[in-house]
Formats: structure tokens, sequence, C-alpha cells
């Protein structure tokens, strides 16, 4: 059966390959380098900036010296050059503020906190969400997109191999973005391609 290009469930849009490609993150290999590369902090909802202050004593404890100076310095988030909100990055470089260090890996202190049971907010969605990119159309439908990144290139053969479609990886952040109802539905259009 051909697999259409872009599958629409209610006002979203989703590219078939997040139904086709297969992910699996493999920190043995990255270490989370996720979050110490890249040209911009990872992008933020505008309620997930009061999300970021209003937690902050919680998983404050899990960053550096250097994140916590980041914050009391400039805020809980900064305007990149596109214009979107954004997570700040150190010295204007490459590594989120919200970054702890064990064990020669990096973590987000916050989804750390999470762990922890001391903080109730995960981590931004668009970090849950990866390798999906999501954006908000001109007509008002959000578009899901898959992004490949090389620091990445692991976690997608990973997936191959055990055969982990992005769609199932991402389960839990989909439903936390989205709903039940739309994973419910995503799900039986992967069936019904015969994709499940």
């Amino acid at each position: 059966m051909n697999v259409p290009s872009i599958v629409q469930i209610g006002d979203i849009l989703v590219s078939s390959e997040v139904l086709t490609e297969y992910f699996c993150c493999d920190y043995a290999v990255c270490r989370g380098a996720c979050c110490i590369i890249g040209d911009s902090g990872a992008p933020l909802q505008e309620e997930e900036t009061e999300e970021l202050e209003r937690h902050y004593p919680q998983y404050s404890g899990w960053m550096s010296s250097a994140g916590k100076e980041k914050i009391r310095e400039t805020g809980f988030f900064e305007v990149d050059a596109d214009g979107d909100l954004v997570t700040p990055l150190l010295h204007g470089g490459e590594e989120c503020a919200y970054t702890c260090f064990e064990d020669a890996g990096c973590f987000c202190a916050i989804e750390r906190a999470h762990c922890a049971g001391r903080c109730s907010f995960v981590k931004p969605i668009s970090c849950r969400l990866y390798p999906i990119r999501a954006s908000v159309l001109r007509n008002g439908l959000t578009a899901l997109n898959l992004h490949r990144w090389d620091i990445c290139k692991c976690a997608f053969e990973k997936g191959r191999k055990e055969k982990v479609p992005v769609y199932k990886f991402l389960r839990e952040p989909l439903i936390a973005a989205y709903g039940e109802a739309f994973y419910t539905e995503l799900c039986e259009v992967a069936a019904a391609l015969h994709l499940d």
C-alpha cells in the first residue's frame, strides 16, 4: 500500500516519516550531546516560560553554577535570531543553561528533578518530542515533521535495529502534547497502512 506523505488528524498534519521511520535514543553513544550542541536553545512554548520560573526551586539544585548564573543574568528564556522563545545558552555558545553533567555525560536538570519526584514539569515539550519538530502554520494547523541531526544518527540506527517506530518511541510526549485521542488515531492510521 502506498503511504501518503502527510496524514491529517484533526488540526494536526503528521509527516508520514513519523510513522515509517525508526528512532530510539542511544545515550551510551551520544552521552546527551543534544543538550550541549546547537546554534540556538530548545524551542519553548509561551506557557513553558512560566513553568520554568515556577518550578525553578525544585530543579535548580541539579543545574551547574554557570547555568544558575546565566538564569540570574538573563532570565528563564531568550529570544533567538528568528524571534522564537528558546532556553538560554551559556556564554552565547551551545550549552543549554538547564544542562547538568554526571559521569562524563550530560542530562537535563529539569528532567533529573522530575525523575527524582521533585518536579512535576518534565522538560520543554520540544525536547521531549525530538526527533519530531512541531510548527504552527499560517492557516492555524500544526505540522509534525521529522528532524534529522547528525548527533542522533545512532538513535535512528538503534531504532531500526530494534524496530521502534518514531511514533511509538514518542508515545508519552505525543499524548502529553496532543492528547490520548490523537495518539489512538495515529496508531489506527499506522495499522490501516500496515505499518504497525
